[in-house]
């Protein structure tokens, strides 16, 4: 640092505040230092620094190792969101969400040296009294029931399928079918749940639930299924995968939507407009998501307060053409 301040003629604090990406210096003094930091060959510690000032500007995600699209993009906004903060990310992903393999995996952030982790698990087993997680790291847990003494962000995923369900209802539908994410996803057990609800408020019929997998082949397999009840005219899928399958079948059996049946799905991932038709679907924000949990970690990492109320964030209705009022 003494070479480069030489080299720029400023002071060796002026090139501590450009090292550590400071905002309080000017933007030509800044060139000056970086071009001098480039001609002597000078790259930041990040291991000194971490040393120095007990920060490693990292931070952990635990992962569940399979893959699904809320997951996917949940992490793209974490990553968006941390870069500007000036930190990285180390991704640990687990093949099941158990005590050893939660532990194990804290154990090997640890190892990285991170200043707080992010778990981005929905599965249920996480929500199991035998998950007890590790002391000693500022946490945030998305997508859980779970009451963990640490941030809790999540969707509001009732309120999204209660939604897609009323929506429906509102069209003159007397009942509203429901194919619901596989059991161990907590996500899928609220909307159904939700769904459920929403039906017995109304006075309507519940109909028998079926399940997938969140693949568009398990809504194609269950809307085969769907498709032969002539009684069946509203469908709401816990994702837009599933209602892509969905609709296959429906076509595919000569089952028009929505002059026949009409469909809502959950997600409004990008491609659910280009469907056939375009899909009516219950938008929810994942970046918001992963924006709210960033946020959280951070104020944890900096205060070390305690976790407040967990964030709860929103969902929209979004009406397409995959939608009209059953057939007279």
């Amino acid at each position: 640092m003494a070479d480069v301040a030489r080299e720029a003629g400023v002071s060796g604090q002026t090139v501590s505040r450009v090292a550590n990406g400071r905002t309080n210096v000017d933007d030509a003094t800044r060139e000056r230092v970086l071009a001098a930091m480039r001609r002597v060959g000078y790259r930041p510690n990040s291991a000194a620094r971490a040393l120095r000032n007990g920060k490693f500007r990292s931070i952990g995600v635990i992962i569940s190792a399979l893959p699904t699209f809320g997951n996917s993009r949940t992490l793209d906004a974490i990553a968006a969101a941390v870069v500007p903060e000036g930190f990285s990310i180390i991704l640990m992903p687990v093949t099941r969400p158990t005590q050893g393999e939660v532990t194990g995996a804290f154990s090997k952030l640890n190892e990285q040296a991170v200043d707080g982790v992010i778990i981005l698990i929905e599965q249920h087993q996480l929500d199991q009294s035998s998950i007890e997680l590790p002391h000693g790291l500022p946490v945030v847990v998305i997508d859980s029931s779970a009451r963990y003494d640490y941030p809790v962000v999540d969707t509001d995923q009732a309120d999204g399928a209660a939604t897609a369900t009323r929506h429906l209802l509102s069209l003159g539908h007397e009942t509203v079918w429901h194919i619901a994410g596989p059991p161990q996803s907590y996500s899928a057990e609220r909307r159904r749940k939700s769904w459920r609800a929403t039906l017995e408020l109304a006075g309507a019929f519940v109909p028998p639930v079926l399940t997938g997998d969140w693949s568009p082949s398990s809504g194609y397999k269950a809307g085969l299924t769907l498709a032969a009840d002539p009684s069946v005219t509203a469908v709401f899928a816990a994702n837009d995968q599933m209602a892509l399958g969905l609709l296959r079948a429906l076509h595919e059996s000569g089952r028009r939507v929505p002059d026949e049946v009409s469909v809502v799905g959950f997600d409004d991932m990008e491609e659910s407009a280009h469907f056939w038709p375009p899909l009516t679907t219950i938008r929810q924000s994942f970046e918001a998501v992963g924006r709210h949990a960033v946020s959280a970690l951070l104020s944890e990492i900096e205060t070390g307060a305690e976790a407040g109320e967990p964030v709860s964030v929103p969902t929209e209705l979004v009406v397409r053409s995959s939608t009209a009022p059953p057939p007279a």
